[in-house]
């Protein structure tokens, strides 16, 4: 099947259907599925302050850096209500509510909620944190909109996706990992479940656009071409703390995540270099010639960003986040 030009609102439609069958894969169901309650202390338990003191206790020893990089991640999370706006807007997703798209992002959504749920109650009880502040940002993040240069195409739109997805599951298993190191078990396995859950979801937007460069391959090319020179921002580069413009605390916030290991340049590439694989781009054929000038690009970009991910260095000076108490 062969898709012209401008016909993506079809091609979503086409897929719509593989889409529904996968589902069931890629999200789990709600019953069945983990809640904020299962990690965190038990109100209705009589030992619920000692459970408190246990978790206050474990978080004592996470470094400034951790907690900063968990602040941003937790804030991220929270923007949810962008999110979702934002898919709902795509080209080729039906706004009636019973569609086949519209059901995907209600239920993606209701098991996204649950991170930041889950993280914005661990922060509370932690006693590390201004809650008031990481609040401001949090509204401002909302408030502010939320520009990636995707615009309501769906294929930018869910090779958006299907980065970002990866990215997040890079960010908090890292963070599971330091936490453990700290001594800190139970953020360490909060950390573990919502990087498992980006994981599946990173699965299910690659597999979408897989669908995608099976059916209309040329096009599909140039819009992952296009992300790339544009180049994949994360969903919290507008992020700011009062009194500061816009997106100015995201650059201090990704300087602590590199310092920390917790997401690099390095990690950027190594992302790109798994779609390439993924969605076998050396391999695809049947491209018109700007189809095959994409593929070539993509191809050879992943030592170019190399050699520039080797040159960055990281500032070593601590920003003072109003966020941290």
């Amino acid at each position: 099947m062969n898709f012209s030009l401008g016909s993506r609102r079809e091609v979503l439609q086409h897929i719509e259907k593989y889409m529904l069958k996968k589902m069931q894969d890629y999200l789990k169901p709600v019953h069945t599925i983990w809640q904020p309650s299962d990690f965190l202390p038990d109100s209705c338990d009589e030992k619920f302050h000692d459970q408190i003191k246990d978790l206050r206790e474990n978080a004592k020893d996470l470094s400034y850096d951790l907690v900063a990089v968990l602040i941003g991640d937790t804030i991220t999370e929270e923007a949810l209500p962008t999110y979702e706006s934002w898919l709902s807007m795509v080209e080729g997703v039906s706004k009636d509510e019973e569609g086949g798209w519209m059901k995907w992002i209600r239920h993606w959504t209701a098991e996204e909620n649950r991170h930041g749920d889950l993280l914005n109650k661990y922060l509370y009880l932690s006693g590390r944190v201004d809650m008031r502040q990481m609040e401001i940002s949090t509204q401002y993040l909302i408030a502010d909109g939320f520009d990636i240069g995707t615009g309501h195409d769906p294929y930018k739109n869910f090779i958006y996706t299907s980065f970002q997805e990866l990215a997040t599951n890079i960010s908090h298993r890292r963070v599971a990992s330091l936490a453990k190191k700290s001594g800190d078990g139970l953020l360490s396995k909060m950390c573990g479940v919502i990087a498992s859950d980006e994981a599946r979801h990173a699965k299910a937007y690659k597999d979408f656009i897989s669908k995608v460069f099976e059916v209309d391959p040329s096009e599909a090319m140039l819009a992952f071409e296009y992300m790339m020179r544009h180049k994949i921002v994360m969903p919290a580069h507008f992020l700011r703390e009062i009194g500061l413009k816009i997106g100015q605390t995201f650059g201090h916030f990704t300087d602590a995540a590199q310092r920390l290991g917790v997401y690099t340049a390095t990690d950027y590439v190594d992302i790109l270099k798994e779609l390439i694989t993924d969605w076998q781009i050396e391999s695809t054929t049947s491209l018109n010639e700007a189809g095959e000038k994409a593929r070539d690009y993509i191809v050879n970009l992943p030592s170019r960003l190399m050699r520039v991910a080797e040159r960055i260095k990281v500032p070593t000076l601590e920003y003072k986040f109003s966020w941290i108490a």
